[in-house]
């Protein structure tokens, strides 16, 4: 547990001595919600609960925030190993669990930060959210940011270029984005398209979001929530394994 605390600490030190992380990952998503949820929402189909296109879209707009910084976040393994800083870890004396979960951590918290102070604006100035809800949205950004830091550390510890990170990555996100619902109902879908999203995970992360905030689901809240428990196993159990063999190969 020391292990893990240590490691998680140094990633939350480098985030807050990096602000400029925190503002810039703001601009998109502001720019989603207030530019396009009020410039084309008025034409959109926003599902059968009446809600504003801009209130709709808010779910997928803060599932997309913590994706995109969460999985970026796995290109840091790469600085870390330019830096030797991943070397002088692995010769540690602990396990390759307690390294993996130190930084997943890490990235939970840089993640949730931002899903925090979203959720903050968006209860100011897009729809009212209780504190139940707050606290129940909360639960499900903890399991996606757990799902999504360590896929970004999965594809961060196989890669050695900069480059190759954000090539592949985009590769990932920008379908997991799109498919997800968060801009449209997946009920809009073609049949063969709806395949792709039921097999994505952040479209149950969305759906719980959206039932959360807005009482507006495709599917049971209890099936969010198992997806995303299971996608948060399997994922953590590859990176630990992952790890495991930057360790065999320092």
């Amino acid at each position: 547990m020391y292990a893990i605390y240590a490691v998680w600490k140094r990633e939350l030190l480098v985030y807050l001595r990096e602000k400029e992380r925190l503002v810039s990952s703001f601009i998109s998503p502001l720019l989603w919600l207030f530019v396009f949820g009020t410039g084309i929402g008025g034409g959109v189909y926003a599902g059968d609960g009446g809600a504003s296109y801009q209130a709709f879209i808010f779910p997928g707009i803060l599932t997309m925030s913590v994706l995109f910084t969460s999985v970026f976040y796995g290109l840091y393994i790469i600085w870390d190993r330019k830096l030797d800083f991943l070397k002088e870890v692995l010769v540690a004396p602990i396990s390759r669990s307690s390294i993996f979960l130190g930084k997943a951590l890490g990235g939970v918290t840089d993640a949730m930060i931002q899903g925090v102070i979203l959720l903050a604006i968006g209860s100011l100035v897009i729809l009212p959210i209780h504190a139940i809800d707050l606290l129940a949205a909360f639960a499900i950004l903890f399991l996606l940011t757990f799902f999504t830091t360590s896929l970004g550390l999965i594809i961060g510890a196989n890669l050695h270029s900069q480059e190759g990170f954000a090539v592949i990555s985009n590769f990932v996100m920008w379908p997991m984005f799109f498919f997800s619902g968060a801009l449209f109902p997946v009920s809009t879908l073609p049949a063969y398209l709806r395949i792709v999203s039921d097999l994505n995970p952040l479209t149950y992360a969305v759906d719980a979001l959206r039932f959360i905030l807005l009482d507006q689901s495709q599917f049971p809240l209890y099936l969010d929530i198992g997806v995303l428990v299971g996608a948060s196993i399997v994922l953590g159990a590859i990176g630990i394994v992952t790890f495991g063999r930057l360790q065999q190969a320092k």
